[in-house]
């Protein structure tokens, strides 16, 4: 693997104070406990003087890129951000270890309406509007608050140990990304994909702007159906319609009835009297209405329900739009010009009500649409808007999943979900009546009235020859210039370095409530736009939940800090809990207590180097040498540290975290702390010095490459255990990842440890059973089954010795014992412990009596309790429950302590 340029003279006398080199031995100078705080400090500016983050330092390796999801610059970075960043720094911390050319691209997105929303709030506390400070004023006002966040989110990033490359760090309204957006805008505009037209749109009237459809949410609401009559103006009759919206009505242009349709066969073509307004309307015949539900006829209200404006294109029916852009009702309303839609409900159901035309009200749960942002309810709006036409850009991204070219979706069923969005999608609605994003690059002749679409204004005139422009004042979806993202970020349009070497991206990391948002639109303009996909996989995580399972919200005051977790409990503990702690694509509940796990197996990891280290005093990295002489203990941990690192490195491509983290715990607390270490000391503090280099080797062998597997999830604990170890390099950052290595495959070193480990197992259950402390020392007799496992209980006597604490022990093929005795049987052996030496036999049998006493109490009292006819009959049925399973528990207890005072008697 390339090696980082070698360190300045300025910054070796830092890196030394830090307790690291780029080569040397060993420094058994550890703290007696680990403190994040410190570590955090030390290294995180360490890495950034460094630069060992940013790529293009290894130009003949293979590139690897992330472009992280911009977060908005609304506000803290909050939990689900921790998992989302720390999922992605796993993935760039490997792929730089195993040698790539790794490039992780930060950003954060102006993100429109959610940060203008912001600001707003803000000055209307102070009881200033954005009109009274005026486009301009207003703007430096955004500008502020971008700032402000994004030093925060900065601040955030390093905390959480990120090994991003701010060098190339990317803002969407930067310069070169609005160059961009302008020429996706132009150049889908020149192909007739971007339109300017009057539709029905989804209008906010809390924030006074036009909405795409996935930013309307659906919440079930408890509403009504109103039901009505209208009458026909000759006097023969009348048509039942229904509503949930009564006072659109006063925007209705028709009746549409199913043209086969018996019961209103008479009637298509006739003339109704709109209630209220008195205006004349037809009666038309349309198959979008369903015959068989309610009535049969519906209302037909063209400027404020987008499926009747369909119809009413169809038969050209007035549009009248009956609200303006704040919901309250116009002149077009008659008498309720003035009042706000909800408060024209009220007073139009009254007069409907007196005027006879009211039939029925019924209550009626319905889904009605909220803003994403504001939340207000949503109103369909006949209004003037920009739309790109997305079926022939959805066509290409279809074919792109169908034909095997398109993106990988991890999990896979979320592949699914992704088409059929696209598949069904309507035109997107671009445009936005805010003040901070993308201006649209169009102009307006002041004089003609003309426009004309350019990427400037000096090309617009000289396009149009003409002089009196005046740019439109809308601006674009926050999404439409996130969408080009992956490119828009290495320099596109222009030909640049970074896009020809890091383009297309590797892998996508985001939750799957922005598959329609963003993963979408970044497919369809890169395939429009690159002619290629722009990532290869798409990592698909759920969400960070609380400990019940509910969204975290801020009107349920559940939300966590990841500052907060990280002042408690340190960064590496954090990102450990949170990237294991759930499989790909479902949501990840955050409990205190997982975090407070993370971090006591950080203090593991600590304090078994800490011992490592105090024995590996004036061993240097020339001394490492593992391919001598070397005991079972010490092949079976190059075995498992092998077999280990093939593991995860095979989980990691395949971004299963959370199996990872368990090989990883089990790897390190068990195989390496719980065994490894307690049969080194036998080595370590022993007489014979070969076999205590060979041990000092092999620790520091695999304590190293335990560091390197352990970094990308704990960066800051690892670093600085690999700086005390004899090493190589300037940073673990840049050591190369342990790959697989065939010859330290050691099956019958693997076999003789499991033997050796069930055998010392077993020994501490048997003293477990009997209540005899692991202080005491045991007799043991092995009954080997074999020659072979004699052979090998022969040759590694001392750790079965040390580790079962035997006062005498013997093995042989047909050994002597005596009658009374606890036996164990494991593969290939039988393991006989005397009954004389654990135990006083006459006293256990005194104890175990009155053991047996205490059970006949407990049980005679639940056996009374549930004879009680009264307390049976009051008793609520769980309380009930409970003393049955007390009866069964004392029971089967006596039951056993009864069989083994027979067992002792003989």
């Amino acid at each position: 693997m390339a090696e980082h340029d070698q360190l300045t003279p300025a910054q070796q006398p830092e890196l030394e104070a830090n307790g690291g080199s780029p080569a040397g031995g060993a420094k058994t100078d550890m703290p007696t406990t680990y403190d994040p705080k410190a570590a955090e400090q030390k290294w995180y500016p360490y890495w950034m003087e460094g630069g060992f983050f940013r790529a293009g330092q290894r130009p003949e390796a293979k590139p690897y890129t992330i472009v992280i999801p911009p977060p908005n610059v609304t506000g803290m970075l909050h939990i689900g951000h921790a998992l989302d960043f720390t999922l992605q720094d796993i993935l760039i911390r490997t792929k730089r270890m195993q040698g790539y050319d790794t490039l992780w691209l930060p950003g954060t997105d102006h993100a429109g309406i959610a940060t203008q929303t912001k600001v707003e709030q803000k000055l209307r506390a102070q009881n200033i509007s954005r009109y009274d400070l005026g486009r301009e004023k207003f703007l430096e006002q955004v500008w502020a608050w971008k700032d402000q966040y994004a030093a925060t989110i900065h601040e955030q990033w390093s905390k959480m140990g990120l090994s991003l490359d701010y060098s190339r760090e990317r803002f969407t309204l930067d310069e070169g990304l609005s160059k961009a957006v302008r020429e996706v805008f132009v150049k889908l505009y020149e192909k007739g994909l971007i339109y300017r037209g009057k539709r029905i749109i989804n209008w906010d009237p809390a924030a006074r702007t036009a909405l795409s459809d996935i930013e309307v949410e659906y919440k079930e609401v408890n509403g009504h159906l109103y039901h009505l009559r209208y009458p026909l103006k000759d006097g023969s009759g009348f048509i039942t319609v229904a509503t949930t919206r009564p006072e659109t009505m006063l925007g209705d242009t028709a009746v549409a009835v199913h043209p086969e349709d018996e019961r209103y066969k008479d009637m298509i073509g006739k003339t109704l009297i709109l209630p209220i307004i008195g205006r004349e309307i037809p009666v038309i015949a349309d198959e979008y209405v369903e015959k068989e539900f309610g009535s049969g006829a519906v209302k037909i209200t063209p400027a404020h329900d987008p499926n009747d404006f369909e119809v009413g294109q169809r038969h050209n029916l007035p549009q009248i739009v009956v609200m303006d852009e704040s919901g309250t009702m116009n002149s077009e309303a008659g008498p309720y010009q003035g009042q706000d839609r909800s408060e024209c409900r009220k007073n139009i159901t009254a007069d409907l009500k007196e005027q006879g035309v009211l039939i029925s009200i019924e209550d009626h749960v319905h889904q009605v649409g909220h803003s994403e942002r504001s939340g207000a309810v949503v109103e369909p709006y006949l209004s003037t808007q920009w739309f790109v036409a997305m079926q022939p850009l959805a066509e290409a991204a279809i074919q792109a999943q169908k034909d095997g070219t398109g993106v990988n979706f991890v999990p896979d069923r979320f592949e699914k979900i992704y088409l059929h969005w696209i598949e069904n999608v309507r035109d997107w609605c671009i445009s936005r009546q805010l003040w901070w994003g993308h201006r649209i690059p169009a102009w307006y002749s002041e004089s003609t009235g003309e426009m004309v679409v350019a990427r400037d204004e000096e090309e617009a005139r000289q396009i149009s020859g003409l002089s009196d422009l005046k740019q439109d004042e809308d601006v674009l979806d926050t999404w439409f210039s996130s969408g080009l993202w992956p490119f828009s970020t290495l320099g596109w349009p222009d030909d640049s370095e970074d896009m020809k070497r890091y383009y297309p991206t590797d892998v996508l990391v985001t939750g799957y409530d922005i598959i329609y948002f963003w993963v979408a639109r970044m497919i369809f303009t890169a395939l429009e736009f690159t002619g290629e996909k722009p990532f290869s996989d798409v990592l698909i995580h759920g969400l960070v939940r609380d400990a019940e399972g509910r969204k975290m919200s801020k009107s349920l005051g559940n939300g966590v800090d990841p500052l907060e977790v990280i002042e408690k409990y340190g960064a590496d503990a954090m990102r450990y809990m949170i990237s294991t702690g759930s499989t790909p694509g479902q949501d990840l509940r955050f409990r205190w207590e997982k975090v407070e796990q993370a971090r006591n197996f950080a203090n593991k990891i600590w304090n078994a180097s800490r011992f490592a280290l105090m024995n590996l005093e004036g061993v240097s990295f020339e001394d490492i040498d593992i391919s001598g002489k070397l005991g079972t203990a010490d092949r079976w941990i190059l075995h498992r540290l092998n077999e280990t690192s093939r593991d995860i490195s095979r989980l990691i491509n395949a971004y299963d975290f959370g199996e990872t983290g368990r090989l990883l715990y089990n790897f390190i607390w068990d195989d390496l702390c719980d065994w490894y270490i307690e049969f080194a000391k036998l080595s370590l503090y022993g007489s014979d010095e070969a076999a205590k280099r060979s041990t000092q080797s092999v620790l520091a062998y695999v304590l190293d490459r335990t560091m390197r597997l352990i970094h990308p999830f704990m960066p800051y604990i690892s670093e600085e255990i690999w700086q005390h170890l004899p090493h190589q390099g300037e940073t673990i950052t840049l050591a190369a990842w342990p790959e697989y290595d065939a010859a330290l495959e050691n099956p019958d070193a693997v076999a003789e440890m499991n033997l050796l480990m069930d055998m010392i197992r077993a020994v501490r259950n048997i003293r477990a059973e009997v209540n005899v402390p692991m202080s005491k020392k045991v007799e043991l007799i092995v009954k080997a089954g074999n020659q072979e496992t004699l052979a090998i209980i022969e040759r590694n006597n001392a750790y079965i010795s040390r580790f079962a604490n035997t006062s005498s022990f013997e093995a042989g093929l047909n050994p002597e014992a005596p009658e009374k005795v606890m036996s164990a049987v494991v593969t290939g052996a039988e393991l006989l412990l005397p009954l004389s030496g654990l135990i006083d036999i006459e006293q256990e049998i005194a104890r175990l009596q009155k053991e047996v006493q205490t059970l006949n109490s407990e049980v005679e009292r639940v056996d009374k309790k549930l004879g009680n006819p009264g307390f049976v009959a009051k008793a609520p049925a769980k309380v009930i429950e409970e003393e049955r399973a007390k009866q069964a528990d004392y029971s089967a207890k006596r039951e056993k302590v009864l069989a083994r005072i027979a067992e002792l008697r003989g």
